[in-house]
């Protein structure tokens, strides 16, 4: 199948990848926008592991205020001052910001859990399975699968990117790190909602968030 100018635009659109790459994924998949897609991202996971091990100790810190009534901060390494003032990168650091303040995530990557705290709720999630009725001898195994879904909950790199809910945080950072050629590193986060921790009357406001996320 001949790969065209619109098929490698089309793959670039979905990738971030380099139009070269992309030209050569088509190829080799002849045409096959799927197949290309997983190759290029196989790509992309090779190239972040290659450098994960190299220190990021660059970055910027990064804000996004909505509406007045959140307020997140993020902190974003690069190697080099170089990259951080890559208008890219700056780019990828407040979409992290906004992933904060619609998702409202708990920690960056699961490493940071508490143990007690995952120990506690798995014993929740256990007693769950047991009140449903589901017989002891599965319950572990449902256990497992459960805390997995709590983990893209609460964990920053876990969830879905707001803007494109088909990759996580993870592999959105793994392209950036594929195209831009450093390691990077979310390291940080800190979210403020107007009245957090004071009784009253309950509203959405990161779902409110999501929403015009979405709609951007």
């Amino acid at each position: 199948m001949a790969v065209t100018a619109s098929m490698v635009k089309e793959l670039r659109e979905k990738t971030s990848a380099g139009m070269l790459d992309c030209k050569k994924a088509l190829v080799e998949t002849d045409g096959d926008m799927e197949k290309a897609i997983e190759i290029l991202r196989e790509k992309g996971l090779a190239k972040a592991a290659k450098k994960a091990g190299r220190i990021a100790a660059e970055g910027i810190i990064s804000s996004y205020i909505h509406g007045g009534r959140i307020g997140v901060i993020v902190e974003v390494n690069s190697e080099t001052d170089f990259v951080a003032k890559n208008e890219e990168f700056q780019t990828f650091a407040k979409d992290v910001a906004m992933q904060v303040a619609a998702s409202n995530p708990l920690y960056v990557r699961r490493e940071e859990i508490p143990k007690e705290t995952i120990e506690k709720e798995k014993e929740i999630l256990r007693n769950q399975a047991l009140n449903e009725g589901k017989p002891e001898k599965i319950v572990d195994k449902m256990v497992e699968g459960r805390i997995e879904k709590y983990y893209k909950e609460v964990c920053l790199l876990e969830q879905p990117f707001i803007k494109n809910p088909d990759i996580t945080i993870q592999d959105l950072l793994n392209e950036k790190i594929a195209k831009i050629g450093e390691n990077l590193n979310i390291r940080r986060f800190a979210r403020f909602e107007v009245g957090e921790g004071i009784e009253k009357k309950e509203e959405n406001f990161a779902e409110e968030v999501a929403k015009q996320m979405q709609n951007k």
